[in-house]
Formats: C-alpha cells, sequence, structure tokens
C-alpha cells in the first residue's frame, strides 16, 4: 500500500498560519506571518483577503517543491468570506484538494479560519461571498530544475 504525501495547514496562536508537507520521514514547514503581512498591505491600500489567498497558494506551492519538486500544482478550495473579496474583514478557507503532478495529498486542517484582516467602517454592510477556486499552478522549468537539484 502506498503512502501518500500529507499537507498540514495550522494557525500559530492566532499570529501566524502554517503549512507543512510530509512523506514518510521528511517534512517541509513555512509560516506566514500574519502581523507583517496584514500591516504592508494596509500600509499599502492592497486587499488583505485577495492578497493573502495568492500568498496562501504561493506558499502552498512552494512547501510542497520543496518536498516534491512538480510540474503542476492542483489545488481546489472554497472560500467563504463576509463580503466580496476586496472589501472582507474576515475569511474561511476548505481546502478540498491538492494534487501534485497527480499525486494527491492527504489535507490536514482542511479548514482556515482568519478574522480582522481588514478595518471595517461602523457603516460596513457585509454581504457573504462564497465560491470555489480551481486552479492549477505551474512551476516553471528553470524553478523546477532548482528545486530538483535542491532535493540530490
Amino acid at each position: 500500500m502506498a503512502v501518500s504525501p500529507v499537507l498540514v495547514i495550522k494557525t500559530v496562536d492566532d499570529s501566524a498560519v502554517g503549512v507543512r508537507a510530509r512523506l514518510y520521514d521528511d517534512f517541509v514547514e513555512h509560516e506566514i506571518v500574519l502581523n507583517s503581512v496584514i500591516a504592508y498591505w494596509w500600509a499599502n491600500n492592497l486587499p488583505p483577503v485577495v492578497k493573502f489567498l495568492e500568498l496562501f497558494e504561493s506558499v502552498i506551492k512552494r512547501t510542497i517543491n520543496e518536498l516534491m519538486p512538480h510540474k503542476n500544482l492542483k489545488i481546489k478550495y472554497e472560500v467563504k468570506a463576509d463580503d466580496e473579496l476586496e472589501n472582507a474583514t474576515s475569511l474561511e478557507i476548505n481546502l478540498i484538494e491538492v494534487a501534485a503532478d497527480e499525486t494527491g495529498f492527504k489535507i490536514d486542517g482542511k479548514q482556515l479560519i482568519l478574522n480582522g484582516l481588514a478595518k471595517s467602517s461602523e457603516d460596513h454592510e457585509s454581504n457573504e461571498f462564497v465560491k470555489t477556486f480551481e486552479k492549477t499552478i505551474e512551476t516553471p522549468d528553470i524553478v523546477l530544475k532548482k528545486y530538483q537539484e535542491m532535493k540530490k
């Protein structure tokens, strides 16, 4: 019986999001330090929820590539927010599927909930937003070659 790689997503004291990929005894782990990135997004008037989703995908891609170099990462997740993503202050991500070049990952910590990502005003009306994203993120050949060299 083949062992599936595992992707673990967890919050660390509401100040960071940990992303860990594991296969047998090998693992790679990265953290997204929320205070730093949120302060940067606020200071530059960038939509925190949109930027967090971009960063989250990127960190998953990088983490898995360091463990298992791959060309294509398929990721499927559902997002629930308290408003359209550009104006949302809270976010719930439910990971549905993650696969690197057709190798599926078991997902531990499928749900991630973050609050206070953006400043909201008193008169802010929220409109619940729910959408499922399904993406294939390609690793450029030159980057894939570097990851493969790192694994040797």
